[in-house]
């Protein structure tokens, strides 16, 4: 507990800085708030192509205040950009990355964006021809997307605390996750955490990235700083009297397409999940869970039922605050961004609605 509350205690000093005095995202405004959340976007060429398509459908939203991207910046058939590997690798795809942080400039609102698991985890896997080493993936990510830890990308830029700032100083290592991040707004607290797919990196790295050692101290490494980030979060949300807290992750840890015979598994969030579970329970409020990564839209609250598909998966009580969207993906018709509006006054806190941004990119989107 003690490690905890330097955690958080880091954390809101962070918030007191002068870089928050004059917040324009409304630190302390009771009002409602709306916000785009997206995900497994674009995926391949025709989608980055057409990336305008999204854009211009967000971007004409007055009332979109930030956009959340919850992964997945190519399919998982896709080569990896091997833009930390010199000489690189003759199968990857140096600029892609580039590309799509080009398009993540042309929001105009800001933009926060945790990584997936076809980003950096599943590199080594032959449908992405072998084309990273997963380490090396996650430092060019890091590198290009989070050059400038505490500022948002999109045209509009928002400060935020990652965990490259807020780490607690008990644990030094942390302050390698400047992917993960916390702000918040209109009483609500935002937390970002590297959760990916791929049962959270537990699927064995093959052919030459082979490293069992070193993909074991990744998971671990990550996991020990994923849960010190989350019971920051809480205890901020505690400390501030948030009225809700938004956790944005990769991956979906309820997929069923996961459990089914061969398939990856789910086993490897459960500690995650429960840990959620226990946090979520004390905190008293509603909290609502973004992820992308099964492509295929869905809303609900997988934990309120023990006896429930979803809650034997994880073995957790009955948590009745805890609501899960998994957004569309962008390879699935309708071709839909979520529209997420949150309001603590109101009960439901949380609302929203998907948006089809269009029917066709040969056509004018309405």
């Amino acid at each position: 507990m003690k490690m905890r509350l330097l955690a958080a205690a880091a954390i809101a000093a962070c918030f007191a800085a002068p870089v928050f005095a004059d917040n324009s995202h409304d630190f302390d405004s009771n009002g409602a708030l709306t916000l785009a959340v997206i995900g497994d976007w674009p995926y391949n060429n025709l989608l980055l192509d057409n990336a305008g398509l999204l854009t211009a459908s967000v971007n004409a939203d007055r009332h979109v205040r930030f956009l959340i991207h919850v992964g997945d910046i190519h399919s998982g058939s896709q080569p990896c950009t091997s833009a930390a590997i010199l000489p690189p690798i003759a199968t990857s795809n140096p600029g892609w990355n580039q590309a799509v942080f080009q398009r993540f400039q042309q929001f105009n609102v800001p933009v926060v964006y945790t990584p997936g698991d076809n980003e950096w985890t599943d590199c080594h896997k032959s449908k992405e021809k072998s084309a990273g080493d997963p380490l090396k993936e996650l430092a060019a990510v890091r590198g290009l997307f989070f050059s400038r830890p505490g500022i948002t990308l999109g045209r509009s830029e928002m400060p935020v605390i990652t965990q490259a700032h807020g780490f607690d100083r008990a644990f030094p290592s942390d302050a390698q996750f400047v992917e993960n991040a916390i702000w918040m707004s209109s009483r609500v607290l935002f937390v970002t955490l590297n959760v990916p797919g791929s049962n959270n990196d537990t699927v064995a790295w093959t052919g030459t990235f082979a490293n069992s050692a070193a993909q074991a101290q990744e998971v671990q490494t990550r996991d020990a700083a994923n849960g010190r980030w989350l019971d920051a979060a809480f205890d901020l949300a505690a400390d501030t009297h948030a009225k809700a807290l938004v956790l944005a992750i990769q991956a979906d840890m309820w997929d069923p397409a996961a459990v089914a015979s061969g398939a990856d598994g789910l086993n490897a969030y459960t500690p995650f999940v429960q840990h959620l579970a226990t946090r979520t329970l004390a905190f008293g409020r509603p909290v609502l869970l973004l992820n992308g990564d099964s492509h295929l839209y869905e809303a609900d609250q997988p934990l309120a039922d023990p006896n429930s598909p979803t809650g034997r998966i994880h073995n957790t009580p009955a948590v009745g605050n805890l609501t899960r969207i998994t957004v569309q993906g962008s390879t699935n018709a309708p071709a839909e961004w979520l529209r997420l509006t949150i309001d603590t006054s109101h009960t439901p806190a949380f609302t929203w609605t998907n948006v089809p941004y269009c029917a066709d990119p040969n056509t004018q989107c309405q």
